[in-house]
């Protein structure tokens, strides 16, 4: 499994709406759909509220092919 995350940070606001909108258009979805895509999520910071995680799983197979 390779676990991998990815920090966003943006000014007024602008990595919550790139995660907003990759949510509302369906690329999440698609990313989710892919083969060997065990986990893709968003989380949002309290202490930082211009920056947002991405994190993804993948089994490490899919990665291989």
């Amino acid at each position: 499994m390779i676990a991998v995350n990815l920090y966003y940070t943006g000014k007024n606001g602008e990595a919550r709406k790139f995660a907003e909108e990759m949510e509302q258009s369906g690329t999440t979805a698609l990313i989710r759909a892919e083969k060997g895509n065990i986990r893709y999520e968003y989380f949002f910071s309290f202490s930082d509220p211009e920056t947002v995680l991405s994190a993804a799983v993948m089994a490490q197979t899919a990665l291989l092919t």
